[in-house]
């Protein structure tokens, strides 16, 4: 899969650092992937939930919440927020 963007992931990262490993890790096996379905996201992701059009993944180990455009006919996701708990939780991700 093509990842857009790994920026977003970066800058995160670097205000959360606990979170780094499990970014550097979601990042690699979404890299490696060849994913049809939210089934075969859920092989490697079994946490990952779709959420309208939208899919969440909880990143190391539930510390941060990762929100994706998965458009598995292209072979691209796109990376449209890294939250913490809080931040997620508020649900302006959802607009």
């Amino acid at each position: 899969m093509h990842v857009i963007s790994r920026k977003v992931l970066n800058e995160f990262a670097k205000c959360n650092p606990n979170c780094t490993s499990g970014l550097q890790a979601w990042y690699r096996e979404m890299k490696r992937g060849e994913f049809r379905s939210i089934e075969e996201v859920r092989r490697v992701f079994p946490t990952a939930d779709k959420v309208g059009k939208l899919t969440v993944f909880n990143i190391g180990g539930n510390k941060a919440r990762l929100i994706a455009a998965i458009h598995y006919n292209r072979g691209k996701v796109y990376v449209r927020a890294v939250l913490t708990h809080r931040e997620y939780d508020r649900g302006n991700w959802k607009e």
